[in-house]
């Protein structure tokens, strides 16, 4: 059976993750209340971000500075955008 979860970002209930994607209270914090829709969301955001700040993953700095805005994207406002951010037309 799937793990079901009562999305923050949804307000809904989804399926959820298949495992915390941490090893730690935040990773279960987004285990019990992040779906696997907005999951796949916050990984196209963060793609978004490592390029258009171009952040270094491996720097602590860069890892400090993705999870706050993990921690806005799922449980606060949402996140902002780059000033300088344009959505690619499709």
């Amino acid at each position: 059976m799937a793990h079901m979860v009562f999305d923050t970002r949804f307000k809904t209930e989804m399926e959820g993750l298949d495992e915390p994607p941490f090893d730690s209270d935040f990773g279960q914090k987004i285990f019990k209340n992040v779906s696997k829709k907005s999951w796949g969301e916050w990984v196209e955001r963060q793609k978004m971000l490592l390029n258009e700040y171009r952040l270094q993953p491996w720097t602590r700095e860069a890892q400090e500075f993705l999870v706050e805005q993990m921690n806005e994207f799922f449980f606060g406002e949402g996140g902002s955008l780059p000033k300088e951010f344009v959505a690619p037309t499709t």
